[in-house]
């Protein structure tokens, strides 16, 4: 049995709790809260500099698992999931989620920070810019949703996140209420979470130096106590979501996700 310092089940369960309301009131995964946090937690623990980035952002992808599974169910019950949609995506999505897990672990550490730090600022700029799309804009057909799934998954595996920062921006403009995207995106998080698992799982296998509790990339204390405090706390994001206009918090929670890209982009 593992000895874990009760300080370190303390920081996880704090940035699950958090990460989990997050995922609920805004369809993230809560990727873009975890990898950050989790680089900064699994460095002062003195992990292998060359896996922590990777081990944070597999470990993130674990916890979207559960995560999405209690958020779907309270965004479900409203009747709110579009789950045809779900449904046209999730194969693409499952494909890309497997191929950017495999890219995203033979890429350097530096460049999958550089890389994160791009897409929360991208992110973050969806997020605060919140356009208007043309009135006759619609989802694409299967085929143009296939690919669309494709680009979820796999940019969603290379950067731990359950793809809400496309799949919300990219159902919005289409035309699909605010409400109805992000409940749809928190159904798409488990396919990608799932599949970028299994790959970073199988990636992961008999690497030296990994530190006790790791499968594969996946660091097992953190999925445990991060899902465990995540759970709890997304349907009370996902009720909140459903009582309020959610555009002022995204453009609040935007100028945050542009500090940690700071943060990650000086690191």
């Amino acid at each position: 049995m593992m000895n874990i310092e009760p300080q370190l089940i303390a920081e996880l369960a704090l940035m699950g709790a958090i990460a989990g309301f997050l995922a609920g009131l805004l369809g993230i995964g809560g990727g873009m809260i975890m990898v950050p946090f989790m680089t900064i937690i699994l460095t002062a623990k003195g992990f292998p500099a060359d896996y922590v980035v990777k081990m944070a952002v597999a470990t993130s992808l674990a916890t979207i698992c559960f995560t999405s599974i209690s958020s779907v169910r309270a965004h479900h019950k409203r009747g709110a999931v579009m789950w045809p949609v779900v449904w046209v995506l999730a194969p693409g999505i499952l494909v890309g989620s497997l191929i950017g897990a495999q890219i995203a672990v033979a890429m350097p550490s530096k460049a999958l920070s550089i890389l994160f730090s791009l897409f929360v600022a991208f992110s973050a700029t969806q997020m605060f810019l919140d356009r208007k799309p043309k009135p006759t804009r619609v989802l694409p057909g299967n085929v143009g949703m296939f690919g669309v799934g494709n680009v979820i998954g796999m940019l969603s595996a290379l950067v731990g996140a359950g793809g809400a920062f496309v799949s919300v921006p990219f159902m919005t403009w289409c035309n699909v209420k605010i409400h109805n995207a992000v409940a749809t995106s928190s159904a798409l998080g488990f396919p990608i979470a799932l599949a970028g698992t299994v790959g970073y799982i199988l990636a992961g296998q008999h690497l030296p130096e990994m530190p006790a509790g790791a499968m594969g990339y996946v660091y097992l204390p953190g999925l445990l106590f991060i899902s465990l405090a995540s759970m709890t706390t997304a349907p009370f994001g996902a009720r909140t979501a459903h009582r309020m206009d959610i555009r002022p918090l995204k453009r609040a929670f935007a100028v945050v996700l542009y500090m940690l890209a700071l943060y990650f982009l000086i690191r």
